[in-house]
């Protein structure tokens, strides 16, 4: 199996996630780390048995590929360093701060080549896994995703922080324009938006409705969608999936992972209401990204999740912001 010569650039508490993780990977060779803070570099790479360097060009140098988890407003110009030095770059969500450099970053990747993924985690969620070869075409969705107060990720919205995991999935799910964008926010303990409502309206007709908040009494990561004869609900926290269905006339066979809740309807009409809890993988998602992302590079196809992908949901999260931030601006 060919490895992927891996450099982990940030190494705070998620980037240490990263290289933890990445040392584990059959598919990847941590070469090293870097970040401003050598001190906490050296302790990581002293802990998953890498180099660390003293600055991202002599990490760049070493590598082939990089996970970047700066703060977002170092994304652009430490993925755009890497993709100039010939390196792959898989950046933590959201792609990019502003969409003009998300767009960028996408450019250049195409011009050299390089493979680019976005940490859109809940895309390699088991309870989202769970649904693979289930037909899925949501004209309702509904979304919450709820978190107690964590000072670690204020410094941008809790659009770009939270909801804009549920955006990449919708925007994944159903294959139609957003027409419209209504959305609304506040901010209560910092000074970006802490809680936000949005409804999304597609040109096909499917509406999605999405609540994110970082200032719960509880976490919660739910998503509910709605379908003909169809209902699904993720849960991404609890990392499992049921669906309910309704099937012509009486269901005798089911397979292991269902069973038959009863019918409704007479006669020709009679139809079965089913639940299936399918089996979620046992992987941890983090972990799946990274090594999807070292196949990707190592193979030359695209992944999972790409940059355009990230892009998209960045697009529509900028929309949102605009739309909260307008009403400030003309009151």
């Amino acid at each position: 199996m060919s490895t992927l010569k891996l450099g982990i650039v940030g190494v705070g508490h998620l980037g240490a996630i990263h290289a933890k993780l990445a040392s584990e990977i059959e598919n990847i060779e941590l070469v090293g780390v870097f970040d401003l803070d050598q001190s906490r570099c050296q302790e990581v790479a002293r802990c998953y048995g890498c180099r660390a360097y003293a600055s991202l060009d002599s990490l760049l140098q070493a590598v082939e590929a990089v996970s970047i988890v700066v703060p977002t407003e170092a994304h652009f110009q430490t993925a755009a360093q890497a993709l100039e030095a010939g390196c792959h770059a898989f950046i933590e969500k959201p792609i990019t701060a502003q969409v003009h450099e998300g767009k960028r970053l996408v450019d250049l990747a195409a011009e050299r080549g390089r493979i680019l993924q976005i940490g859109h985690i809940e895309r390699f969620n088991p309870a989202y896994l769970a649904l693979a070869g289930i037909e899925l075409s949501p004209m309702f969705i509904e979304s919450h995703r709820l978190s107690t107060f964590n000072p670690r990720g204020t410094d941008v919205s809790v659009i770009l922080d939270l909801m804009i995991h549920d955006i990449d999935i919708i925007l994944s799910l159903i294959p139609a324009t957003v027409r419209s964008i209504h959305a609304c926010g506040v901010n209560v303990v910092s000074e970006a938006e802490d809680i936000a409502n949005v409804r999304l309206s597609f040109d096909n007709g499917a509406v999605a409705n999405l609540t994110a908040s970082r200032i719960s009494a509880k976490d919660m990561r739910k998503m509910r969608l709605f379908q003909k004869n169809t209902y699904l609900s993720i849960d991404f926290l609890a990392k499992k999936s049921e669906i309910i269905s309704l099937t012509e006339g009486q269901q005798p066979d089911l397979p292991q992972d269902a069973c038959n809740l009863g019918t409704i309807g007479t006669g020709d009409k009679e139809r079965s209401v089913v639940l299936r809890s399918p089996t979620a993988p046992e992987v941890n998602p983090l972990q799946l990204e990274l090594q999807a992302f070292a196949e990707a590079a190592v193979t030359g196809t695209e992944p999972i999740v790409t940059g355009q992908d990230g892009l998209r949901a960045l697009e529509i999260a900028a929309i949102i912001l605009d739309q909260i931030a307008r009403p400030a601006e003309t009151g």
